[in-house]
């Protein structure tokens, strides 16, 4: 009887985040892709653009949400490298923040999780885990394709 007393909440909880979560993820365009172990990036860029998913791009300014492997303080050194603000002194607006063009490293070692974070927030949107088998060409493009249909399925739904 103890047990039933938190899969009803949970069940519950599930059910009311699955539209917040849909409508963050369908309202994205565009997304930059960290580095990944690897080289899953580069597989997750040719996906998401070859099958229409999302616009990937090279200037994380222009990015709705940011695709990484890893969350946490690593993210968070990735994230303020690329997005250094602007100094006062040079007379620009506050609140502005300017490319950095950093030298990146894939942040994490494949462990086969995967995070979609709002650029603007910094929330998780979406996530998913796909291991590749191996770090060979097919396999990692397997993966990526299992991943960019996950999306794709959490864009459509409604």
């Amino acid at each position: 009887m103890g047990c039933m007393k938190w899969i009803l909440p949970a069940a519950l909880l599930s059910v009311f985040s699955i539209p917040a979560a849909t409508a963050q993820v369908s309202g994205l365009k565009t997304v930059y892709v960290l580095p990944m172990a690897g080289g899953l990036d580069q597989y997750l860029a040719l996906r998401l653009t070859s099958e229409g998913v999302l616009q990937v791009v090279t200037d994380p300014t222009k990015a709705d949400a940011i695709f990484t492997d890893a969350i946490g303080a690593r993210f968070e050194e990735s994230f303020a490298s690329l997005f250094e603000s602007q100094k006062k002194d040079k007379g620009e607006k506050a609140g502005e923040v300017e490319f950095a063009h950093p030298a990146m490293r894939p942040l994490s070692g494949s462990r086969g999780v995967i995070f979609l974070v709002a650029r603007n927030s910094r929330d998780v949107v979406w996530s998913t885990f796909e291991r590749p088998k191996s770090s060979q060409a097919e396999d990692l493009n397997h993966a990526a394709a299992k991943i960019v249909d996950r999306l794709a399925k959490a864009q459509k739904s409604k």
